[in-house]
C-alpha cells in the first residue's frame, strides 16, 4: 500500500462525511464540496492502485530474469 492509496481513501471518507453533513443540514454548498472531495479521493486512490500494480508487475518481471 502506498501513500496515494491511503491519502485517497482518507479524502474519500472525509468527502462522504462532508456530503452527508451537507444533506443533514440542508447545505447544498457543503454537499457539493463533499462530493468533489470524495471524487478527488477516489481518483487519488485509483492512481495509487495503478502505481502499486505497476510496481508489483515490475518486481515480478525482474524476478523472472
Amino acid at each position: 500500500m502506498n501513500k496515494h492509496q491511503v491519502k485517497g481513501a482518507a479524502k474519500e471518507v472525509a468527502g462522504k462525511v462532508q456530503r452527508k453533513a451537507g444533506t443533514a443540514t440542508s447545505s447544498r454548498k457543503r454537499e457539493i464540496k463533499g462530493g468533489a472531495r470524495e471524487l478527488a479521493g477516489k481518483a487519488q486512490r485509483a492512481y495509487g492502485n495503478a502505481k502499486e500494480s505497476s510496481r508489483s508487475r515490475t518486481r515480478e518481471q525482474a524476478s523472472r530474469v
